[in-house]
């Protein structure tokens, strides 16, 4: 099955069991462990810094990297307190500075080559470059969080642009990940906002992932979905009171966010918290008209899982599977759509994808044996886009394209080509190699 029962999920707290690497795999019983040391979540740290990083042992040279916004909030607390017992380097950059190789470089060139570790005071973007850097030096990275916006705190990689694409790099997890839930209400409701998006593309991600399995073969892990279960539950209960500041829905979202993380370096990727959803999302910032407004990343993945939801329940509500044909896209097509560099590297990742007749008529009859199977498993842990969609409101978050300034006509695009940008396989090439999805996908569609 593509999750556990609840009754097979372990008992006690699962960060916890992680930590202590004692969390039993729900399908081998193997004990499963977390990279990170400490994950402290907490109403208050403020006091509490110093003592937090010298349990890690990390040396006595640390550089502290936060930006404007973020070293307001909270870096100048943490670089003033660490100042007391470490040497710190405090290194503050623009605010929503950009996760590319730019900027990556700039701060290279500024970080002291003998620090000892990186410290990061922010959420995305600086976990990030923070990652990268830490990365570069050789040396660990622990993060003070600012905003409870994405699930990348704990997880192994980070996410850069380089020649047009975005992509992941295999970093190391945080050996320490701080949230202190008073500093983390009074973040911006968009970053909140922003989080809860992010967190709630778990359905549809599992979704592509158990498609992929089941169709291709793929190999596929039910520890990561297993680990969200309880928080999830909490959070769909009560969306609205993450952006009334209580400190009980908050900490459950952060939970969920950081159980993320871990799930993804369990499986030594991001397969279970990025897939379809996630390939829009790129293929938006990647090919959209200039002049969209300027949108979060966990924005647009609540989005884009709503239009996933609603492609992958048009598909799945259809009584036999769908037949397969030969791919039809072509690489002067893909080169035309992405220009001729980027699209070149858009075209080594599609081409394993692609379909040839007889692969085509194999995988045809590979879906038809277990189509019944696949629509009932799916249904067992997918959540109806109307339901995604409704929790997203609840909070005041964007829920349509419409929502975040996008033109139909962009996520439209997005629907039929992203699936070129990456070698993952998801509903959306099922939709794009079978005529009957592609046209229960079609009269599905609903973007407000």
């Amino acid at each position: 099955m593509p999750a556990a029962d609840a009754d097979d999920v372990p008992a006690g707290d699962a960060i916890d069991l992680l930590l202590a690497g004692r969390y039993p795999d729900p399908e081998t019983g193997a004990p499963l462990a977390a990279e990170a040391r400490a994950v402290v979540i907490e109403d208050d740290l403020d006091g509490a810094e110093v003592e937090l990083i010298a349990r890690l042992g990390l040396g006595p040279r640390l550089a502290v990297i936060a930006d404007v916004d973020t070293a307001a909030a909270l870096g100048d607390r943490v670089a003033r307190a660490l100042g007391s017992r470490f040497a710190v380097q405090s290194i503050v950059i623009d605010r929503a500075p950009l996760a590319d190789a730019v900027t990556l470089d700039r701060l290279l060139a500024a970080v002291d080559p003998l620090s000892d570790a990186v410290v990061a005071v922010g959420a995305g973007t600086l976990n990030d470059l923070s990652k990268l850097v830490a990365r570069a030096l050789g040396v660990p990275q622990v993060v003070f969080a600012t905003a409870p916006s994405m699930n990348g705190y704990t997880s192994v990689s980070a996410s850069i642009v380089e020649g047009g694409i975005k992509r992941s790099v295999r970093t190391s997890t945080p050996l320490g990940v701080f949230f202190d839930l008073r500093v983390l209400a009074s973040a911006p409701a968009r970053l909140i906002r922003a989080g809860l998006g992010d967190s709630l593309c778990r359905p549809t991600a599992q979704a592509d992932w158990w498609l992929a399995h089941r169709l291709l073969g793929r190999p596929y892990r039910a520890a990561p979905f297993a680990l969200l279960a309880a928080d999830e539950a909490a959070v769909l209960a009560e969306p609205a009171a993450l952006v009334a500041g209580d400190r009980a829905a908050l900490r459950h979202l952060v939970r969920l966010l950081v159980l993320s993380g871990f799930g993804m370096t369990i499986c030594g990727g991001s397969y279970p918290a990025s897939q379809g959803e996630h390939l829009l999302t790129h293929h938006v910032t990647m090919a959209a008209p200039h002049g969209l407004p300027h949108t979060l990343h966990g924005e647009e993945v609540g989005v884009c899982t709503v239009a996933m939801a609603r492609l992958q329940q048009a598909v799945l509500a259809l009584d036999r599977a769908p037949a397969l044909r030969a791919s039809a896209v072509t690489r002067a097509e893909v080169l035309a759509r992405f220009g001729p560099v980027t699209g070149e590297a858009c075209w080594r990742e599609l081409a394993p994808k692609l379909l040839d007749d007889a692969r085509a008529e194999a995988l045809s009859a590979r879906l038809a044996g277990v189509w019944d199977a696949l629509r009932a498993e799916i249904a067992a842990f997918a959540l109806p886009a109307a339901t995604v969609e409704a929790t997203l409101a609840a909070a005041g978050a964007p829920a349509a394209a419409a929502d975040l300034g996008w033109p139909a006509a962009v996520l439209v695009a997005a629907l039929r080509h992203a699936r070129e940008i990456r070698d993952r396989y998801t509903f959306l090439d099922l939709v794009a190699d079978a005529p009957a999805a592609q046209a229960a996908a079609q009269a599905a569609r609903r973007y407000g």
